[in-house]
């Protein structure tokens, strides 16, 4: 066999075996590609992941009083940690709960006795739990969110543990809301 032959064949050999090389490296990739992070790697549902846009937190001093807005006014509308239902201390107050049930339709008719129950409203974030008590039935049990002047009926009745209330109240509200009614489904 003449010299050029064997060279010819012999470096059709080695592109062949690169082609397949790189086949074989490219189907990898792309295999490796569509796994993704495992599982245990992954971050768990409802997890905070930090942004890389943004710079870590520096320490600065708590404000002062005379730093923080003015809340007093009409248009002030206070605010509360979403952790813990806290007292609302008058925003809103009991009567603006009262209100708005009596005028929603059939909620609780203008003649009909009622009280907010002590202790309630009880506000965490924007949102608010009262429990109204209504002679000779059982208590009302009330989820509103919104600023006290323009407040919004979430849910009111016997069990308000419902889904708007489990997947978009403030974790403080979610926990009264919840352990004051059995859940729907777990009998």
């Amino acid at each position: 066999m003449p010299a050029h032959a064997r060279t010819a064949r012999g470096g059709a050999a080695v592109i062949a075996v690169a082609t397949r090389a790189g086949v074989a490296a490219i189907a990898f990739v792309a295999l490796a590609a569509g796994c993704g992070v495992p599982p245990e790697l992954r971050d768990p549902p409802g997890s905070v992941v930090p942004s890389p846009k943004t710079a870590p937190p520096t320490a600065s001093p708590p404000p002062v009083a005379s730093d923080l807005p003015p809340t007093t006014g009409p248009s002030a509308t206070p605010t509360f940690g979403e952790a813990t239902a806290v007292p609302c201390q008058g925003q809103p107050s009991a009567a603006q709960v009262m209100a708005l049930l009596r005028n929603t339709s059939g909620m609780l008719p203008r003649g009909e006795t009622a009280t907010v129950r002590a202790g309630t409203p009880v506000c965490a974030g924007t949102w608010q739990y009262s429990e109204i008590v209504v002679s000779n039935r059982d208590p009302l049990l009330v989820v509103t969110r919104g600023a006290p002047g323009a407040l919004t009926l979430v849910t009111a009745g016997t069990n308000v543990c419902n889904i708007p209330v489990r997947t978009s109240a403030p974790a403080g509200i979610r926990v009264v809301a919840c352990e004051a009614g059995q859940a729907p489904g777990n009998v």
